[in-house]
């Protein structure tokens, strides 16, 4: 049964990425520091698998604790990475923090995990900055990142690039559109701490009366409707693809020593379009008002997933309709959680 390290795995991704490893016969350890995750979620993940999962309070960027639990895991199949700040506004607000965390972490990990183990890398479609063409497509030069965030992500890339044949090392770098939903139990989902980053916890918080309003952050883009449009996929999808991607590693199907991959499901919704969708899959309101455009946002991204298909064998499943019903189910259950 291989071994798979999961970074960051207590976070929203991570922990439906264990449930996935697991139910497909992965044992799997998890370091993650806690700062947007919580300890209870390794207990939810037990109860949806009914297997224990192995936790281990560690943070990355600390080399010592990081070089401490690689020399008592010497049997480890591979790495998956997640762990990292993932907010475009509060990036923007503290670009120091994230290149420290999210560009020294992956340089730590780098550093202290041994060099022939591959790595399944958590990307962005953040990578490609504004481009004047879409679909986006993995061959696509990157444009100027429009946020430290997307920034950092570019440069994880590059380093994995530039390392991946130097070490001997297998890299597959991921790179999300829009993960949303919640594990159909309801057990597990997006669980953000303080105000909400992301457009769909804040829509469910507002439809739940937590919150006043949702902002609809610019209405005048060059879309059909005024708003941004982007790639929402059901992140029990995206999970999947990392199931996909450690078995073409240790399978050794991966051919080059660094490739990458688009994960979305090819179609784009604008933020308006969505808040309909949630509407009529829900039958709850969600009272919204249009605000001023954010710095640092892109005005549309969404994948072409062609080679995700062929290659990586993976296809997105599930419904954009699902996946907004899955987030309301998690967040009507998350308190009782």
């Amino acid at each position: 049964m291989p071994k798979i390290l999961v970074t960051g795995g207590l976070g929203y991704i991570g922990s439906h990425t264990c449930v996935v490893l697991q139910q497909a016969g992965y044992e799997v350890v998890v370091v993650d520091n806690l700062v947007n995750s919580k300890p209870e979620v390794a207990l939810q993940i037990e109860k949806i698998t009914q297997q224990p999962l192995a936790v281990e309070v560690v943070d990355i960027c600390d080399a010592h604790a990081l070089k401490g639990f690689f020399e008592q895991h010497s049997d480890l199949d591979g790495i998956i990475h997640f762990a990292a700040l993932k907010a475009v506004g509060e990036s923007l607000a503290q670009p120091e923090l994230y290149f420290n965390n999210n560009v020294g972490g992956m340089l730590q990990l780098l550093e202290q995990s041994p060099k022939q183990l591959p790595i399944v890398f958590s990307s962005s479609c953040t990578v490609y900055g504004q481009s004047e063409v879409l679909p986006l497509q993995e061959d696509f030069l990157f444009q100027k990142a429009e946020s430290p965030y997307g920034s950092t992500k570019q440069m994880c890339e590059d380093i994995l690039r530039f390392t991946a044949p130097k070490q001997q090392r297998k890299v597959i770098a991921l790179r999300y559109f829009n993960p949303i939903g919640a594990h159909p139990t309801a057990h597990i989902g997006e669980l953000p701490q303080g105000v909400p980053q992301n457009l769909v916890p804040y829509m469910t918080q507002t439809a739940a009366g937590k919150r006043p309003k949702l902002n609809v952050f610019g209405a005048t883009y060059n879309t059909p409707d005024g708003s941004c449009i982007r790639d929402y996929i059901h992140v029990m999808d995206v999970a999947q693809a990392h199931v996909k991607a450690i078995e073409r590693q240790l399978s050794q199907r991966q051919v080059e020593p660094y490739e990458a991959f688009n994960i979305g499901t090819g179609k784009g919704h604008s933020v308006l379009e969505l808040i309909h969708l949630f509407e009529k899959a829900t039958g709850v309101a969600v009272p919204h008002a249009i605000a001023a455009p954010r710095v640092g946002d892109v005005v549309a991204a969404y994948a072409d997933t062609q080679y995700a298909e062929t290659t990586l064998n993976w296809k997105a499943q599930y419904s954009i309709e699902q996946a907004l019903q899955d987030a309301w189910a998690w967040e009507k259950a998350a308190p009782n959680e």
